[in-house]
Formats: C-alpha cells, sequence, structure tokens
C-alpha cells in the first residue's frame, strides 16, 4: 500500500470515527421526559370514548421533536403538536380510546423523538357492558311530583 492511499483511509478512518461521536453525542443530548408512563381508566361504559393527555418534557440541552406517535391498535388514537420542542419547553400528547370491547384492555403508544430513539406509554382499564335497554319509567316519581307539601 502506497503512502498515498495509508492517507487517504487514515483520513476516512477519523472522519468516520468523529462523524460517528458527533452524532452519538447529539443522541445523547435529547432527553424526553414524560410526567408518567401509563394510565389506568378504571372502569369505563362500553361506547364512551375516554382520553387521556401525557404531558412530555424536553429535559436535554437542545431542541427536541416527536416524529411520530404509533398506538398498539386502532381503537387508541394519539393526537400531539409536531412542532419542535425547546429545552425546558412542555407539550401534551392526547390519547384517545373507544371503548366497544367488553373487558380488560392494555394498549401501548410508542413515542418516536430525536434520531430514532423511542419511549412507550401504556393506557388501561375495563370497559363494562352497558344495558341493552333503558331503565324502567319509575310510576312513584310521577307521583311525588304531583303532591304539595306544606311548608
Amino acid at each position: 500500500m502506497s503512502q498515498a492511499q495509508k492517507n487517504i483511509l487514515s483520513f476516512f478512518l477519523l472522519f468516520f470515527f468523529f462523524a460517528n461521536g458527533a452524532m452519538a453525542q447529539k443522541a445523547s443530548l435529547t432527553k424526553l421526559v414524560l410526567k408518567e408512563t401509563s394510565f389506568d381508566f378504571g372502569k369505563i361504559p362500553q361506547g364512551k370514548p375516554v382520553f387521556h393527555s401525557f404531558e412530555v418534557k424536553n429535559a436535554g440541552p437542545i431542541n427536541l421533536q416527536i416524529t411520530d406517535v404509533q398506538a398498539s391498535c386502532g381503537c387508541t388514537t394519539p393526537e400531539w403538536e409536531r412542532d419542535i420542542i425547546i429545552p425546558g419547553s412542555s407539550t401534551a400528547i392526547k390519547i384517545g380510546f373507544n371503548a366497544a370491547a367488553v373487558g380488560y384492555f392494555e394498549k401501548t403508544i410508542t413515542l418516536f423523538y430525536g434520531e430514532g430513539e423511542t419511549v412507550l406509554i401504556t393506557i388501561k382499564g375495563d370497559v363494562w357492558q352497558t344495558p341493552d335497554q333503558p331503565a324502567p319509567s319509575n310510576k312513584s316519581i310521577a307521583l311525588l311530583k304531583k303532591v304539595k307539601f306544606n311548608k
């Protein structure tokens, strides 16, 4: 190998080393902090959509952007601002759940940010079946409305 080839090879190795170091340093500077990573809706009636907002804070020294939010199921819908979050600022990710199926549920939502970094949040709860028919009318209430009480 000639001296010129060695110099070119050394140049590319140094360039690769420093480029990787700069990317690793930038990735380590992005710091997304969640106030909570899971939420329990408890018992919810079937057919009633429910919502919860997760607070997200940029705790790093550089700007941060949430590039995507993906839910594990179509019954879970995320909404978020696509703006850049400056250091020290916060934003909210609103998660909606369509309580169509009866029973316990646990869903995950993946947040993508920075240089391919991810974090998971979870929602859970228990959907109870609502009655097929309305409650029967109570004739006593109509009677009570007609009665006049002395003061």
